[in-house]
């Protein structure tokens, strides 16, 4: 097993242990399934020349098991200079997440040399200097904790507002580099549970969406969230990040959580 899902046909895909998340033994973590769908609206957006994906939504609708899945993409306007391209993932009959993203056509754009809020923050600790950690929910069995390697930039894990630094230890497909946006993906999310406000033992925090917005394309294998939560007073909550290469700041995420105690 050497990667997160392994091809099968033109949008039908295997998933493999290295998916499993941290809710129920037979649910993968959202993060590998949501890059599946970016990968596929990625390369929607380049067959009409639109190389950067600047916002990808995506709406969970149930729990995605560690099976075959199916990638549908569909164009719903193309312009000039953007496009709106929505994607589904299924399991045999079941519609388990809607996704919609935004791509836009890249060309060079100088700068003025001073703007307002720029140059643009890096990392609260750069990758060098944050220290290596296992996610403690680490299993006895393979999942999304062997997928990737860690670093925390800032703050302890599932103990409030933290920055950690991800890397992809095997590809999203087999055979396949994951691209940044893909790599993105699969790290943010991880915001919620990184930031976690609750004990993991006595309450369930799993959010039903998650948007991330780019300013540009990804560079280099380490991505770092900075992300916190904020719990409401009614079972509601937001965890909010904002998401680091090694050059510096590149978009954020947002999470909506579902919050109730463990039975």
């Amino acid at each position: 097993m050497n990667s997160a899902f392994v091809a099968l046909a033109d949008g039908v895909f295997r998933s493999t242990e290295l998916t499993r998340g941290p809710w129920h033994p037979d649910h993968q973590h959202a993060g590998p399934p949501i890059a599946l769908a970016a990968r596929a609206l990625e390369r929607a957006a380049g067959a009409l020349e639109m190389t950067h994906l600047a916002r990808l939504t995506a709406n969970l609708l149930r729990p995605i098991p560690i099976a075959e899945l199916q990638v549908e993409v569909e164009t719903q306007y193309a312009g000039r200079n953007a496009a709106h391209l929505a994607a589904r993932l299924r399991s045999g009959d079941k519609e388990l997440a809607l996704f919609t993203a935004l791509a836009q056509r890249e060309a060079p754009l100088p700068m003025p040399a001073q703007l307002p809020g720029h140059p643009l923050p890096q990392a609260p600790r750069g990758l060098e200097d944050s220290p290596a950690a296992r996610f403690p929910f680490a299993m006895e069995t393979t999942g999304y904790p062997d997928l990737i390697e860690s670093r925390v930039a800032e703050g302890v894990f599932f103990q409030g507002p933290s920055a950690v630094w991800f890397r992809m230890r095997h590809p999203l497909v087999a055979g396949e580099q994951p691209s940044g946006l893909q790599r993105v993906a699969v790290a943010a999310d991880s915001g919620n549970g990184i930031s976690a406000a609750l004990d993991f033992r006595r309450y369930i925090f799993v959010n039903s969406d998650l948007t991330i917005n780019l300013l540009r394309p990804a560079q280099g294998e380490w991505i770092c969230i900075d992300a916190r939560t904020l719990v409401g007073p009614a079972g509601g909550g937001i965890a909010e990040a904002r998401i680091f290469d090694a050059l510096g700041l590149i978009g954020r995420s947002t999470q909506s959580l579902s919050i109730r105690p463990r039975e």
